[in-house]
């Protein structure tokens, strides 16, 4: 029996998988986000100009691929920066349990917040940020970073204060961005009394995957926006019920880390016969 033949196919089989792992969860962490099209086109377009260089023997083509590998590994660092940020913030994230208790909490901060500005009828716009960085996607804003707290989102959209104009940006448990002017829907089909703030809710959920949470100044009530869908005059159980539709659903990242831990375990789990 040849040990080095083995060795040299154990070795290969544990690179294809490490590989495959990796290539895995970094599909299933850019799903979704804007860099994830790119992402294709720059593979695809990788693709083609190898292909393209191994059968027709295109000899520059294949000196400039060798090259300027280094190259493109720069350039692929620098387009996909926010990307990677994300996967690394989601290798160094809390277990499982943790992050849903803290999302339960935020949720409960959110909904005491659209509560007390809705009793107030004090107009509100605010954007819980998902897997999109919603910055990317306004024009303008004042960067805060700051414990999101009812008070806090009261004393921010108080008509007296100088930056209650325009929305925040909240990221977890953390008011990022003010006074931010989120893109405004091009749609024809909404109702034309419908005001610039449910318009801009509607417009900032169809460029990213935020939930935008809209209080009406005029009547009081509360609302939010997802995926380019407006949701109006809703009760604090069916803004709960929502928001925890989609804030507690694990993401594939987590299922994909989760399956892994698994299988790890049985892996080491001594195998112990029934006697």
């Amino acid at each position: 029996m040849d040990w080095i033949s083995i060795g040299d196919t154990a070795r290969a089989l544990l690179e294809i998988f490490i590989l495959a792992v990796g290539f895995y969860s970094a599909f299933v962490l850019l799903r979704g986000t804007r860099g994830a099209a790119v992402l294709a086109g720059f593979l695809g377009l990788m693709l083609l100009l190898t292909g393209m260089t191994a059968v027709l023997h295109l000899e520059v083509f294949g000196w400039l691929l060798r090259n300027f590998s280094g190259f493109l590994v720069v350039a692929t660092m620098v387009l996909f920066q926010p990307e990677l940020r994300l996967i690394l913030a989601e290798l160094g994230q809390r277990p499982l349990q943790g992050i849903i208790r803290q999302q339960r909490q935020n949720i409960e901060i959110i909904i005491q917040a659209a509560n007390r500005l809705s009793e107030m009828r004090i107009g509100a716009l605010i954007a819980l940020e998902q897997s999109i960085m919603v910055q990317e996607a306004v024009e303008s804003g004042l960067m805060v970073d700051c414990e999101a707290t009812p008070e806090m989102l009261e004393t921010i959209f108080f008509p007296n204060n100088a930056i209650h104009d325009g929305g925040v940006i909240i990221k977890g448990d953390r008011i990022t961005f003010a006074a931010c002017i989120f893109p405004l829907t091009q749609r024809q089909d909404l109702n034309p009394s419908l005001g610039t703030r449910h318009r801009a809710a509607i417009g900032l959920s169809e460029e990213t995957d935020a939930i935008v949470i809209v209080v009406s100044e005029e009547t009081g009530s509360i609302g939010y926006a997802y995926k380019g869908q407006l949701v109006r005059g809703i009760t604090e159980e069916e803004l709960r019920a929502f928001l925890s539709s989609i804030m507690l659903k694990p993401s594939h990242s987590h299922k994909s880390l989760v399956w892994l831990r698994r299988w790890w375990y049985q892996l080491r789990k001594p195998n112990v016969s029934k006697t």
